[in-house]
């Protein structure tokens, strides 16, 4: 199966995805549930990787499939995965800061991913060795490629999180807000967008202390593919759960350097100086 193949199917099945979320998103009548782990899944979820996994089945019926609500795992060989909407508790409030993410990984390594919010008007994909890409606008506007960006201070870095929160429960609070002292500026846009944004080199770092594999397969590639680097907070494979960290390679080095100091420890010039550091 040739990757431009599989790079259409993604598109075509973030289509389908579209479908079904934009016609339910603000629906009156969105059925909500609570999961095991107290995160919310609508009936937009279910219907999404419900509709995507058959899908699946017709066009690629030797490939494994793993969904956030409907389950799986990667296999070696062909694995596509999907999270039908993250972002779902901004789209049962009617926040439009959500999308479908789709990616396939081969021998547990992401080649294609697409990310797809319709509310939007945005969609992001990148393929190995075949660049990122964003369209952003009506279906008929050029695709722009991504770059992440230049800078390689983190004094004049824009950082990014999904929710302070979740750094006391999963890593360390002092850590991250060690990070944002060191950077020049930071904010919560959360969950795919943040990753998105490193991607298109408007933001420089984003960092979260806990992903699931399907919160992050599809980023990951489209991250590498603008030439950055996603990991885990030890610099691992962000599949791992230990967190993800998104930049352009300097400063992912840097932030990592700064993560995993220990407590009460004080950033020294060479954290942030490049012609110093080792």
């Amino acid at each position: 199966m040739s990757q431009q193949a599989d790079l259409e199917l993604a598109l075509r099945l973030g289509d389908i995805a579209d479908s079904i979320t934009s016609s339910r998103f603000q629906a009156r009548d969105l059925r909500i549930q609570e999961k095991l782990d107290r995160t919310p899944v609508t009936d937009a979820d279910t219907a999404v990787e419900t509709a995507v996994r058959e899908a699946l089945r017709s066009a690629r019926p030797d490939d494994a499939f793993a969904g956030e609500e409907t389950g799986g795992s990667v296999t070696a060989g062909r694995t596509w995965m999907v999270d039908p909407i993250d972002g779902t508790k901004n789209f049962l409030r009617g926040i439009p800061v959500w999308a479908t993410l789709i990616a396939l990984l081969e021998d547990g390594r992401p080649t294609v991913g697409v990310i797809s919010a319709p509310a939007l008007h945005s969609r992001w994909w990148a393929a190995a060795e075949r660049g990122a890409w964003l369209r952003r606008g009506s279906v008929d506007s050029a695709p722009l490629p991504l770059r992440v960006s230049g800078n390689t201070r983190l004094a004049k870095a824009y950082l990014s999180t999904t929710s302070t929160r979740t750094w006391d429960v999963f890593h360390s609070c002092e850590a991250y807000l060690r990070l944002a002292e060191a950077c020049w500026e930071d904010r919560a846009f959360g969950d795919f967008l943040q990753h998105c944004m490193v991607a298109e080199g408007t933001l420089d770092i984003a960092a979260e202390p806990v992903v699931n594999p399907w919160d992050i397969t599809a980023v990951q590639i489209l991250v590498e593919e603008a030439g950055g680097v996603c990991t885990d907070l030890l610099g691992a494979s962000p599949q791992s759960g230990t967190g993800a960290l998104s930049a352009n390679p300097r400063l992912h080095q840097l932030a990592l350097r700064v993560l995993s100091a220990p407590p009460g420890a004080a950033l020294d010039d060479e954290t942030d100086d490049p012609a110093r550091a080792t």
